[in-house]
Formats: structure tokens, sequence, C-alpha cells
């Protein structure tokens, strides 16, 4: 496929939206989330050899995005990296509350005004489906960090939807 313009084209097509949002979601500008797409899909066809097949080309993809949205942050200095002490967190979440009302867009609207790693930590882990040791990979911190800042992140979401 590496080389195939119609194959790439065609991939492109099933996964730019999808793309697109993950980035948008991770650095709140569209033009910026646009080129960060470009270069995710960029560098994924010219890396094609290195897609192993045991995960589908979208997570592999959704990987390389966020990667780079990551990068993004860090590049623009929109992404600080706080040493989080490691605290127990009990293993149940809170009983959560009524939220049978809120709807999406409040939620993400809210999700946006977290700190810039509680919301890529939440994005990461309720929107994209990553879990802990995943996003400790992604976030660069440990497994221990990764779960208190989730829900250190949880929390504060909740507070403001409250």
């Amino acid at each position: 496929m590496q080389g195939d313009a119609t194959a790439q084209f065609d991939l492109y097509k099933k996964y730019y939206k999808a793309m697109f949002n993950t980035a948008l979601r991770i650095l709140n500008d569209r033009f910026e989330a646009e080129d960060v797409m470009q270069d995710a899909f960029l560098a994924a066809f010219t890396k094609l050899t290195s897609y192993s097949g045991t995960v589908s080309f979208g997570a592999w993809l959704k990987r390389i995005v966020i990667n780079k949205s990551l990068t993004a942050l860090k590049k623009n200095s929109r992404f600080e990296t706080v040493p989080i002490e490691v605290v127990k967190q009990p293993d149940d979440d809170p009983e959560p509350s009524d939220y049978k009302n809120l709807k999406p867009a409040t939620v993400l609207a809210t999700l946006n005004q977290l700190k810039p790693n509680y919301k890529i930590a939440l994005t990461l882990h309720l929107v994209e489906g990553y879990d802990y040791e995943e996003i400790a990979q992604i976030m660069d911190v440990s497994y221990e960090n990764s779960r208190t800042i989730i829900s250190r992140a949880k929390n504060k979401l909740r507070t403001l939807l409250s």
C-alpha cells in the first residue's frame, strides 16, 4: 500500500474526521488540529512498513495523532508537566450524581475548562478509550500518576458540572 496513492486516499477518507476530532480535543485549535492530522497521515504513510498489524490501522494512526498533538502542545508551551506525588486511590469512583439532564456539549465545554494535563488524560481515558497504562505511556508518567491525574480530573470535572 506504500506508494499506492488510491489506497492512501481511501484510508485518508475513512479516518480523517476521527483523527481531526482526536487532535482537536487535545489542541483546542482547528487550524493546529488540521496541521497535526495532516502530519500524522504523512508520517503514517511514509512509515507504513513499521505498521505491524497487531492493532487496527485506525488505532495505530490514532496513536500517531495523539503523540503529534502532545508534541505540538509541548512545543507551544501549553502543556506543562508537573510532578504529582503518588497517592493511593480507591478502586471505585464515588457514586455519581444525577447527570441524566446534562448535554454532551455541556460536558465537552466543561472538559475544555480543565487544565491541560487533566483535559488530555480525561480525553484519552473517557473519549478515546485508553486504559491507565496506555495513558501513562502516552503522557510519559508512571502508572500511579496516570491514575491520580485521571481521578483528580474526574473530581474537578464533577465539581465544575455540579
